[in-house]
């Protein structure tokens, strides 16, 4: 593994998929200030890498991808300090979520507060089937806030509302049922059901796959009938890449 920083190291192989492993952050991968600066630096690293299809965000600790944010640090903090905190916190998570290539979100174990706000910001989400997923927030005496935004999107504004306001913890395989996360993996599957997501991802084309995330993205902040005629553009451009061309043609050539 390839240390970015004292908190980032990445492995990558030769099919373009790299692994981002959160470390050195307690057995819970708990955020810091120190932790989301060196972990936004690796994300931003990765996401210039033009070689790079898929990306996998993991914990060192297998008790969790991100536990959450540090209460130690929260604890000390003034009206300044804290919108300083959850800035960092806020960058972090769209650094994850607008890099232009698959994010996967690999969590096993506790998955909490900002570290479900930043799970929230990938693309997709595989945990194990012992996975336990809240927002605390309010019981310590903060509202969850930044891409917590997010959540209604996934899960819509009832569920979302009972996650934040009520704090309850719920497992995984509510997590799935709610559309929260993406799959449950059976004990001790975890790496091989993240696999067969890459594969699948890998099935795609890498420039039509960029281009996909990048509409997902806008779409976020897009009316209906201007996220149609943003979507006509770049599918005209799609036929800059020959990606088409050459698919398209393999396509033809194999039904005769």
């Amino acid at each position: 593994m390839r240390m970015i920083n004292s908190h980032c190291g990445v492995t990558e192989d030769a099919r373009g998929v790299a692994t981002l492993t959160i470390c050195n952050a307690g057995p819970l991968n708990i955020l810091n200030t120190t932790v989301i600066d060196a972990v936004r630096e690796g994300l931003q690293q990765l996401a210039a890498d033009d070689t790079l299809r898929v990306l996998i965000i993991a914990g060192q600790s297998d008790r969790s991808m991100i536990g959450g944010a540090d209460i130690k640090e929260m604890a000390t903090l003034d009206q300044a300090s804290a919108e300083r905190f959850i800035t960092g916190l806020a960058d972090l998570c769209e650094t994850v979520r607008t890099v232009p290539f698959p994010v996967i979100a690999r969590i096993p174990g506790w998955c909490l507060g900002g570290g479900l706000e930043f799970a929230a910001a990938c693309d997709f989400r595989v945990a194990t089937a012992d996975a336990k997923f809240a927002m605390p927030e309010v019981r310590v005496g903060i509202p969850s806030v930044i891409h917590a935004a997010l959540l209604p999107r996934l899960i819509g504004w009832s569920r979302t509302r009972w996650l934040l306001m009520t704090a309850e913890t719920i497992d995984a395989s509510t997590a799935l049922d709610w559309g929260l996360i993406d799959q449950v993996a059976p004990p001790g599957e975890l790496d091989d059901a993240v696999e067969r997501l890459v594969g699948a991802l890998l099935a795609g084309a890498p420039q039509a796959l960029r281009a996909q995330k990048a509409l997902l993205t806008a779409w976020h902040d897009m009316p209906l009938r201007e996220s149609v005629e943003h979507s006509v553009k770049v599918f005209g451009q799609s036929y800059l890449t020959g990606e088409p061309q050459t698919l398209m043609g393999e396509f033809l050539n194999r039904k005769r």
